[in-house]
């Protein structure tokens, strides 16, 4: 049986707001404070196939996305006892 983890890659380019960004920063940390090893990318996919296709449900997620304030994700930095992750992207060798 294939899995839909398992299949073929595509690259989207998501372009959000910074508190966002850090959010699923934290997410990534919980889910490995739990014992999972994941990415942002495969965060991102398990929330998109865990949404239902109601329409009525995507655009009520979308008006109270939309009328989140600014400071909506303040006291994200108040997650220290999550463990360190490894930032995304490739890493950087250091000069010998």
């Amino acid at each position: 049986m294939e899995l839909l983890c398992q299949q073929q890659r595509c690259t989207t380019s998501v372009l959000w707001p910074e508190d966002v960004d850090r959010r699923l920063n934290i997410l990534v940390r919980a889910a490995a404070a739990a014992g999972e090893r994941t990415s942002r990318a495969e965060l991102l996919a398990a929330l998109v196939a865990a949404v239902d296709v109601a329409p009525e449900q995507v655009s009520a997620l979308l008006r109270h996305y939309r009328q989140l304030p600014a400071d909506a994700l303040t006291g994200d930095e108040d997650h220290n006892d999550l463990p360190v992750v490894r930032a995304p992207g490739p890493r950087r060798s250091t000069p010998s």
